[in-house]
């Protein structure tokens, strides 16, 4: 079992973010995660600094914690050779720390090129031809390729790592589970579903399960739904809607009647250990070994100290024992 910390780039400038990540190495964890937008989901927020650039810096300032993007879309404000080249390059700097989500991605992030944002259908195809493309290109010397969406032409990546990057490839769904089992190293998924894990086995997949964990710390458990409900309501609205919408503002919208009443029942807030060593083990029990705390409360620095004081240990040997 392996715990991580989620960086929200659209919460915290380059420079935080960095300083979180080497707090949280500092603090126990196995590794961070690094949402990789264009945009925030509010903005409120405020931020969307360039999440390659900040894996490249904390990869420098770190020795043992791991790094991954949670997730990078591949197809449309990237082409799946940049991030080919990007990621071979984080895994060079970090020594081989790093792994390298990606998924279909979110109109909110993907429609600023100017390229429209496909049906999901479509999503799922380009996915598909992107992780082709980046397979091609991980194996060294010069590759082209022809798709329906995406093309290569005549392309290498130079500096690759003898040993590459685990490919996560984050699914909701039958169709991206099977996909991540086919082409990806990983599973990766925002919900403690029992289901997902079973299909991704059944598809063949026997690799690491990532899960995202909603908490927000803080002492007082109102304080710390307050805090959630200002910057993550939209991680209420579900799927359908956090991928369709382009911009904050819509966001923003789509959001006016979230309470705090909903925090509380999507979020684990306050200061309880045990709320949170049991939110672990739900997710563990649903079959996933790699954890990540996602932390909507008022103070990083408070609950990276409540989770060394806390909660490392114990969730050490609730998943030892």
């Amino acid at each position: 079992m392996r715990i991580g910390y989620k960086l929200a780039a659209e919460a915290f400038g380059p420079n935080e973010l960095v300083r979180q990540a080497i707090a949280a190495e500092a603090a126990g964890f196995d590794f961070v995660e690094i949402s990789d937008h264009f945009h925030p989901w509010l903005d409120v927020q405020g931020h969307s600094p360039f999440a390659w650039s900040v894996l490249g810096t904390i990869a420098a300032r770190t020795d043992t914690l791991g790094l991954a993007t949670g997730v990078t879309c591949p197809t449309v404000r990237y082409h799946p050779a940049i991030v080919a080249q990007a990621a071979a390059t984080v895994a060079l700097l970090s020594d081989g720390r790093f792994s390298l989500g990606v998924g279909s991605g979110e109109r909110l992030n993907e429609h600023v090129v100017g390229q429209g944002y496909p049906a999901v259908r479509d999503r799922q195809l380009m996915l598909r031809e992107a992780l082709e493309i980046i397979r091609l290109l991980w194996s060294g010397g010069y590759h082209s390729y022809s798709g329906r969406y995406l093309h290569l032409e005549d392309a290498r990546v130079f500096d690759l790592p003898e040993t590459l990057p685990p490919l996560l490839v984050a699914a909701g769904g039958t169709e991206a589970v099977a996909l991540a089992a086919e082409l990806g190293d990983g599973l990766f998924t925002t919900e403690p579903s029992t289901e997902l894990v079973e299909q991704y086995h059944a598809a063949g997949g026997s690799g690491p399960r990532y899960v995202e964990m909603s908490v927000a710390w803080a002492a007082d458990p109102d304080e710390a739904a307050d805090a959630a409900l200002a910057t993550n309501r939209w991680g209420v609205t579900g799927w359908k809607v956090m991928s369709e919408l382009p911009n904050p503002v819509n966001f923003e919208a789509a959001t006016t009647t979230v309470r705090r009443e909903d925090m509380l029942d999507k979020f684990v807030c306050g200061a309880e250990p045990q709320a949170y060593i049991d939110l672990a083990r739900e997710h563990a029990d649903a079959g996933y070994d790699h954890l990540v705390f996602m932390n909507a409360g008022p103070d990083p620095d408070g609950f990276l100290s409540f989770y060394r004081s806390e909660l490392a240990g114990a969730l050490r040997a609730d998943h030892t024992a």
